[in-house]
């Protein structure tokens, strides 16, 4: 289960977005259905096949790197810090009340907002390519949010111990890589969850994607979204494709948090997919919508005054893109170089949910 950490972050996050947090006083926290786990049953670590993979993805069951010059970051390292991210305030874990999913049209839940976690089970289409899938990530139903119908997904990049380690099929075809960066091209396997790259601060990339992602959070709730935290500790076992699988069952939307590893302060960035992968199933089906998120995205950093590549996007062959079934996008706030202070990550935040209306219709 996903720790609890009391420390009155509603309250700093109702200073800082003003009235926009009011209508969150009443946030709840729900516990899912304890009989679901036990139907369905937890993934193992010992997955299927590429074989017995890439017959499930024709019968239609079923970030790494991103710099230029090959592996973004050291799979070799593994994330240290411990360090305490803020959550909302929740009170103890009544059971679950009807119609609280964002997804459910009869929802007459009686809190503004209700939490839950929620955890892979076997039956999620592409969930056994998982390997690491002990985790749960927490969604945030914004019930009484003007775009509470709209769950989007946070993920904020690596923060999975022993990730490095693990490995899962690059495709779920069972096909290798079309691109290099934390993987090699041609591999059949990819790393679990890479590590992250460290900042010229000291500070780990996995640390500053957590702070972004809380910030992220909180924007959305603020603006009236609903939101599923994929991570909100320094660890969760949830490999990537355990992310991508939950994204795809319970958000509208699946955008992950990274920085690169370049150190020329170049700016954002998002993955665009690369040519040779959009015949495969299912980046065929969202390719288009998932790089016009990342344009939607893009355009709202910039309004918000934050620096952006020249180039705009980087074609990379990425685990999350492969198994997404709904618009995903890897972003690339910066790199090792780049301003990851408090104003700064703030300005991101508030240029991503720019740009998440924008892409939804929802601006205002």
């Amino acid at each position: 289960m996903i720790r609890k950490i009391a420390l009155g972050a509603m309250a700093a996050a109702a200073l800082a977005l003003g009235t926009q947090l009011s209508g969150l006083a009443g946030i709840r926290d729900i516990s899912k259905d304890p009989t679901q786990m036990a139907e369905a049953g937890k993934v193992p670590y010992e997955a299927q096949s590429a074989e017995e993979l890439k017959t499930a993805a024709s019968q239609g069951s079923a970030p790494e790197g991103t710099s230029e010059e090959g592996a973004k970051d050291q799979p070799a390292q593994e994330v240290a810090s411990e360090e305490l991210v803020s959550k909302p305030r929740t009170a103890e874990q009544p059971a679950k009340a009807e119609g609280a999913d964002p997804k459910d049209p009869g929802a007459q839940p009686s809190e503004p907002v209700t939490i839950r976690r929620v955890g892979l089970t076997a039956d999620m289409p592409y969930a056994k390519a998982s390997r690491i899938n002990t985790g749960e990530a927490v969604l945030y139903t914004n019930n009484a949010g003007a775009h509470g119908d709209l769950v989007i997904c946070v993920n904020a990049g690596h923060g999975t111990k022993g990730g490095a380690k693990v490995k899962t099929p690059s495709h779920p075809d069972g096909s290798p890589k079309v691109t290099g960066g934390t993987n090699a091209k041609g591999a059949v396997e990819s790393y679990a969850v890479s590590a992250g790259m460290i900042f010229s601060d000291g500070a780990s990339e996995a640390e500053v994607t957590l702070k972004e992602a809380v910030l992220l959070r909180d924007e959305l709730l603020g603006r009236g979204y609903s939101v599923l935290m994929i991570r909100e500790e320094a660890d969760v076992q949830l490999d990537n494709v355990a992310r991508t699988v939950l994204a795809n069952q319970y958000a509208d939307c699946h955008i992950s948090i990274h920085w690169d590893s370049t150190s020329s302060d170049r700016g954002a960035f998002y993955i665009g997919v690369p040519d040779a992968l959009k015949t495969m199933e299912p980046v065929a089906s969202t390719w288009e919508k998932s790089e016009a998120l990342g344009e939607a995205l893009i355009a709202g950093l910039r309004g918000r005054g934050v620096n952006i590549w020249k180039n705009v996007s980087m074609d990379l062959d990425l685990t999350q893109t492969s198994y997404s079934s709904i618009p995903s996008v890897d972003m690339e706030l910066g790199d090792k170089a780049s301003d990851h202070g408090s104003e700064a990550l703030a300005a991101l935040a508030r240029g991503l949910a720019d740009g998440i209306g924008s892409y939804f219709g929802r601006d205002k």
